[in-house]
């Protein structure tokens, strides 16, 4: 695990990402005395869990300042509260690498490991890092629920699934949907932005039972 996550964080495949991780809120007067992680970001929670969340990528303010994966940014809190009401983390928040923030039975990580510009990673930006999201996949061995936040993180889910030999022609990516290939269900859910959440696209209630129904399903609760 220490070995992925160095090769992670070392990463700089991607000029573009870089320059723009290195440089993006450096002449913000909100941030001008707040240090940046501007590196690439790692999975974090419970490897050995049942339950794999993807996001897309870090945010600017997000997981590029904290070096934590959905921490410290509006998205961040939307999706915590809402973990934590379906009994996915122990605490409603995720601020900082040293708030205490935990998960239960679930692992959560992103497609692109980079903030990319306009939260647009181009093709090739994907393509280097889908080895990192296939490499903590295989680590999870006791993975019966992967939870989508969309459709970037869904195309790399099913992407998963193709390699390992199921049929995903024809499956299309959707809020609040599920797909099981195998012993695995797939749920997939608009990405919690702030965009979504505050115009009512995402639903809080269904957003959470869709969370809870994949927590029932990995726990082999039918």
């Amino acid at each position: 695990m220490k070995d992925l996550y160095k090769q992670i964080t070392e990463c700089r495949k991607c000029e573009r990402l870089v320059e723009f991780r290195e440089n993006v809120l450096k002449d913000s007067k909100k941030y001008r005395n707040v240090d940046f992680w501007r590196r690439p970001l790692h999975g974090y929670g419970d490897i050995n869990g049942r339950i794999m969340i993807i996001g897309l990528a870090p945010a600017a303010s997000g997981g590029n300042r904290t070096g934590r994966v959905f921490t410290g940014d509006k998205s961040s809190d939307f999706l915590i509260s809402c973990l934590y009401e379906a009994g996915i983390t122990n605490i409603p928040t995720s601020k900082s690498r040293d708030d205490g923030l935990e998960y239960i039975d679930a692992y959560i990580t992103l497609a692109v490991r980079c903030v990319p510009p306009e939260n647009k990673p181009e093709k090739e930006e994907m393509e280097n890092c889908f080895p990192y999201l296939r490499q903590e996949y295989l680590m999870m061995k006791n993975v019966r629920s992967i939870i989508a936040l969309g459709k970037i993180a869904f195309d790399s889910a099913l992407r998963i699934f193709r390699e390992n030999g199921y049929r995903v022609s024809g499956i299309k990516f959707g809020n609040n949907l599920k797909y099981q290939f195998g012993d695995i269900m797939l749920y997939s859910l608009f990405h919690p932005s702030p965009r979504n959440v505050n115009t009512g696209r995402i639903n809080r209630t269904e957003f959470v039972d869709t969370l809870k129904d994949a927590k029932r399903y990995s726990s082999g609760i039918e």
